[in-house]
C-alpha cells in the first residue's frame, strides 16, 4: 500500500553511502512504495564517464570538458538514463566505467554541473536521491537523510555477483580492491567528499536483505 504522505507536502529523501552498499536498489523500492521520483545520481556520473571514455576526452583539459558539458544532455525517464537522447542504461555498469567514474566525479566542473542538474530536477517534485554527497551538498535541507553502508567484504561480493550476472569475467579480490580504491577516492576528494551528514540516520546493511533494509528505512519515514 502506498503512503499518503505525498498528499501532505513535497518531501525529499537523501541516501548516501559507499559503493556496493545497496543504495540504488533500496532507493528504487522506496520510490515505488511512496510514489516518489527516483534520481540515480551515480548513474548520471556514469553517463558522463561513458561519454568521456567513448569520445577519448582528455580529463586534464578543462576547456574541453566545459565544452563537452555544454553539449551534453542527461535525462532520467522512468528510471532509465538517456544521454543526448540515447538510452544507455545497460552500458553503465561495466568494469571500465567502475574504474574511472570516481576520477571523473572528482573534477570540479563536472561535479558543479551534475549538482546543478540534480537540484533542478528536485526543485518541483518529491524525490528520493542516492549518491555520495546528497545529504551534504545536493539536498542539504532534505526531509529525511540516511547513510547506508556495509562491510567491504559484503559490498565486494554484491558487486562481483552483479558483474557475473552481466557476463563480465572478474576476480572477487580484484573487485574488492577496486571498491577499496573507490572508497579512498570518494572520501578523500576535495570537492563534496563522501561523509555522513550529522543529521543522517546510519543504516548498516551487512547481513540484511534488501527488503529488511527497505522496511527499516520506511519505519523511520512513517
Amino acid at each position: 500500500m502506498k503512503s499518503n504522505i505525498m498528499n501532505v507536502h513535497k518531501i525529499s529523501i537523501a541516501i548516501d553511502g559507499p559503493a556496493g552498499a545497496g543504495k540504488s536498489t533500496i532507493a528504487k523500492l522506496i520510490a515505488k512504495t511512496m510514489n516518489l521520483t527516483y534520481i540515480d545520481t551515480g548513474a548520471m556520473y556514469r553517463a558522463i564517464t561513458f561519454k568521456i571514455l567513448r569520445d577519448h576526452v582528455d580529463l586534464s583539459n578543462e576547456a574541453t570538458l566545459i565544452d563537452l558539458l555544454r553539449h551534453t544532455k542527461i535525462d532520467i525517464v522512468n528510471g532509465d538514463i538517456l544521454l543526448d537522447n540515447s538510452l544507455i542504461t545497460d552500458k553503465l555498469r561495466t568494469p571500465e566505467i567502475n574504474q574511472y567514474v570516481s576520477k571523473v566525479a572528482q573534477i570540479s566542473v563536472i561535479r558543479e554541473k551534475m549538482v546543478e542538474l540534480q537540484q533542478h530536477i528536485a526543485m518541483n517534485r518529491s524525490v528520493i536521491m542516492d549518491g555520495r554527497d546528497i545529504g551534504t551538498t545536493v539536498l542539504p535541507n532534505a526531509t529525511y537523510k540516511f547513510f547506508i553502508t556495509a562491510s567491504i567484504e559484503e559490498r565486494a561480493q554484491r558487486r562481483y555477483n552483479e558483474l557475473c550476472i552481466k557476463g563480465f569475467d572478474q576476480d572477487l579480490l580484484e573487485v574488492q580492491a577496486e571498491i577499496e580504491k573507490r572508497d579512498k577516492l570518494d572520501t578523500e576528494r576535495t570537492i563534496s567528499p563522501l561523509r555522513k551528514d550529522e543529521n543522517a540516520i546510519l543504516v548498516d546493511t551487512t547481513g540484511l536483505s534488501i527488503q529488511e533494509v527497505t522496511d527499516k528505512i520506511l519505519s523511520y519515514i512513517k
